[in-house]
């Protein structure tokens, strides 16, 4: 019988596990710009804890295993940033994605009056622009990453959800 992935609030405790997850998961996405000093790859221990503790965040968890997280907080516009949304590579293509930025949106909207979503995406980063758009979000613009990375800007208003598979 095998387990089913539920989505949670993270806690402290998983700090740890999310910092080596987005290590794992961002460095496909380094190998497509040829740059592996992105920021979820320098990205360090304590400030995963910082934002653990500011933002809202969510993971997906496989037993005690943390599988997935996404990172999200309201800007003074009063749009949520959503990022560093990472899935662990032998889950992908599960519809895990898509749950998390469900929980995400769904938090950052009702606990903390979010009024639309704001993402971004690599411009080469073709598996997570479907996704985004598959659940709503529409390109508004571009912008370039402080790691050098030209990256996409999509957004969506609240109260549009991401469909869970």
């Amino acid at each position: 019988m095998g387990m089913s992935v539920t989505i949670s609030v993270a806690t402290e405790q998983d700090a740890e596990q999310i910092f080596r997850l987005q290590y794992l998961c961002f460095q496909s996405e380094a190998a497509l710009y040829g740059n592996y000093r992105i920021d979820p790859l320098v990205q360090s221990l304590d400030s995963v804890r910082e934002e653990l503790a500011a933002d809202c965040v969510y993971v997906a968890r496989l037993g005690d295993e943390v599988v997935g997280s996404v990172r999200g907080r309201v800007t003074e516009d009063g749009a949520a940033a959503i990022g560093k949304l990472c899935v662990h590579p032998r889950l992908q293509g599960h519809g895990i994605g898509a749950r998390l930025l469900r929980a995400a949106e769904a938090a950052l909207e009702g606990e903390r009056g979010a009024t639309r979503f704001r993402l971004h995406a690599g411009h080469r980063s073709e598996g997570s622009l479907r996704l985004y758009r598959r659940v709503g979000y529409e390109t508004v613009g571009t912008a370039q990453g402080t790691d050098g990375v030209p990256m996409i800007v999509l957004e969506k208003p609240a109260g549009t959800y991401a469909v869970t598979a």
